[in-house]
């Protein structure tokens, strides 16, 4: 079975054990690092996610893939957070973060450059709208971007 399909079965399996716990689906991956793979699911709540939120995901998908037993490959299951800097990959994703920084890494550079930060003004047709502040506004094609995500701030 191909990662993909992998990765949508997964989230099959794992969205209403999200959802019983009133938490967010941010992500599935499946990955191969090095000589091993991963199968990684990132969770989110109001007010973070902590450990005990991540054990009890893991325990309970855990035991789904054990009944199906869907991936040939041995893999590592991982439950996580996404983190401070969390993609942005939902077009769901781009409304909530509306007004944050973020930083947009490009397939192929626009004026110059592969890595633009700006505040996240809109995403209307599949188009990021950031400001820059520096070069202004810029519209972006959501296939142009390797990756979106929230920038840190410090």
């Amino acid at each position: 079975m191909g990662k993909n399909r992998i990765e949508k079965l997964v989230e099959e399996l794992v969205l209403p054990i999200v959802e019983r716990a009133s938490f967010e689906l941010v992500d599935v991956e499946f990955k191969k690092e090095g000589p091993h793979r991963y199968l990684r699911i990132y969770i989110d709540k109001q007010g973070g996610i902590s450990l005990d939120d991540c054990q009890l995901v893991s325990e309970e998908l855990s035991e789904r893939l054990d009944e199906l037993d869907p991936i040939e490959e041995n893999y590592f299951l991982e439950v996580s957070s996404p983190g401070l800097d969390r993609p942005l990959k939902k077009e769901s994703d781009f409304v909530k973060y509306k007004g944050e920084l973020v930083e947009v890494k490009l397939y192929e550079p626009i004026n110059g450059q592969k890595l633009i930060e700006g505040e996240l003004v809109d995403f209307v047709n599949n188009t990021i709208i950031i400001d820059t502040k520096v070069i202004g506004i810029l519209e972006i094609p959501y296939d142009k971007a390797a990756l979106t995500k929230l920038a840190i701030k410090f």
